[in-house]
């Protein structure tokens, strides 16, 4: 048997090649937008792509599933467990076979079995993957974002993501339920989770890439709780604000994401295109880091900084419906390239170009002023009467553990949709818990004309670290 884990840093998100070396046959499990990985390895490795399935409907990424059976003839596997409201939308098309619990993938001598684990989401499957070459007992299984490295997968996303009301609960009791299946599991086998540490599907997902039955059993928090209500509360108490994008994700995979086949990096443009561009009122995004950006921008532009992170911000802040154009962070083409492959992984496909990095060069030969951000240490931060608008932009369960009295909470992933509620006529100062997010939405907030912005520098670490009072 033939096996290879792929991982995306930017989503946190693995994906597994499965293959048979007897006969050439191979399956692909959890595909990524971006399936030119797939193809090149199974190609090295004289592998057919024959299959194609997904442990569920994911919310945090553009599935790849159809694109990869578009690629290679591959019949793709899909959940038929669940509700009806949650049944795949393209699930008659004539590649598509429908699995239900207890059905069997043959990939050449390697047994592949959809076994339903319901909770994380209603149709959820995880596959027990047997190399039949060398026995009948499975070795492993793939668990998608039912049961990670030390987490298990939250089961509020319906809810907070998809606005399907009371479904957080229901799930949590059906995530208790699907654990106590996977408690009979022998303590040999191979765990292979669908996400590592960084993603929004858990609140404390591990950093190792693979674990076992025995060793979640044992230390993972999950299975530490003794009841089902005890677990019912564990589980969904502290879990983030999910991004904004994941509620998009979630419906634009359930009813089948467009195949889009090879497509052309970027246009890269010229410097001075900017001027025109900010003229003209295009969303332009600098992707330079937010110490960088603050200290001389192109007033107009968002900054989101091309890091790991990258993403979930935009996904949080940038509209699907315009086109988008970005300020390069270099001159080579490779970074137009990522940048593609990046946004395309969360169904960003209206890309207008990539400017050269140049661009604030170009705004300040063409007269124009170059805009600042000011960074406010925590003892200049002014409260009482006349004091400027405090924002917090972290998610909730951190403003529960503790914030800056008098602090107005805006997580940013809520940002764009609440700007109303943020006054012209007065001076704002953001904060995060270290100073990155809220330098981000400190450019969001100039863009949309609030001119008296400031950055509390280092944040509310900043602000405990000097003595600062906490609410709560």
């Amino acid at each position: 048997m033939y096996f290879r884990r792929f991982y995306d840093e930017r989503l946190a998100q693995a994906s597994y090649l499965i293959g048979c070396q007897a006969n050439g046959d191979a399956i692909v499990i959890d595909p990524a937008r971006e399936v030119t990985p797939y193809l090149e390895v199974a190609a090295a490795e004289g592998l057919r792509i024959r299959a194609v399935t997904e442990t569920h409907i994911h919310a945090d990424f553009l599935s790849g599933l159809r694109e990869l059976a578009a690629a290679t003839g591959a019949t793709q596997y899909l959940s038929a467990c669940g509700p009806a409201e949650w049944q795949y939308g393209f699930r008659g098309e004539p590649s598509v076979v429908l699995l239900q619990d207890g059905d069997r993938i043959a990939v050449g001598n390697v047994r592949i079995t959809a076994v339903h684990t319901p909770g994380h989401t209603p149709e959820h499957l995880v596959f027990l993957v047997t190399d039949g070459a060398a026995s009948d007992e499975p070795m492993g299984v793939v668990t998608g974002d039912f049961v990670f490295v030390g987490d298990v997968g939250r089961p509020d996303l319906l809810e907070k993501a998809a606005r399907v009301a009371d479904t957080a609960e229901i799930g949590a009791r059906q995530l208790w339920r699907s654990l106590a299946w996977f408690r009979t599991l022998p303590d040999h086998l191979q765990v292979w989770p669908g996400h590592g540490a960084g993603s929004a599907c858990g609140k404390g997902l591990g950093a190792v890439p693979t674990s076992t039955v025995g060793y979640e059993k044992r230390v993972s928090w999950a299975f530490g709780a003794t009841s089902e209500g005890e677990f019912v509360r564990q589980v969904l108490a502290g879990q983030p604000e999910p991004p904004k994008y994941f509620g998009r994700m979630k419906v634009v995979n359930r009813d089948g994401p467009p195949i889009l086949g090879p497509v052309a990096a970027p246009a890269r443009l010229a410097a001075d295109r900017v001027v025109g561009l900010i003229d003209g009122g295009a969303l332009v995004v600098d992707c330079r880091p937010t110490v960088e950006y603050a200290t001389g921008f192109i007033p107009g532009t968002v900054n989101i900084p091309f890091s790991k992170n990258f993403v979930s911000y935009a996904g949080s802040l940038l509209p699907y419906d315009t086109d988008l154009w970005f300020i390069a962070l270099d001159g080579g083409s490779d970074f137009a390239r990522q940048l593609q492959i990046a946004l395309a992984s969360i169904g960003f496909d209206r890309v207008g170009g990539v400017i050269a990095p140049e661009a604030a060069t170009a705004w300040t030969r063409a007269g124009r002023v170059l805009g600042t951000t000011a960074q406010l240490a925590v003892g200049d931060l002014r409260r009482g009467n006349g004091a400027p608008m405090l924002i917090d932009v972290r998610n909730r369960s951190e403003w529960d553990t503790g914030h800056i009295a008098g602090a107005s909470l805006i997580p940013l992933p809520e940002l764009m949709d609440r700007l109303g509620e943020v006054p012209r006529d007065r001076a704002i100062v953001v904060h995060c818990q270290g100073g990155g997010r809220s330098a981000i939405a400190a450019s969001v907030l100039k863009r949309a004309g609030h001119r008296d912005v400031s950055n509390l520098e280092g944040g509310f670490s900043a602000w405990v670290a000097a003595g600062g009072p906490i609410a709560r």
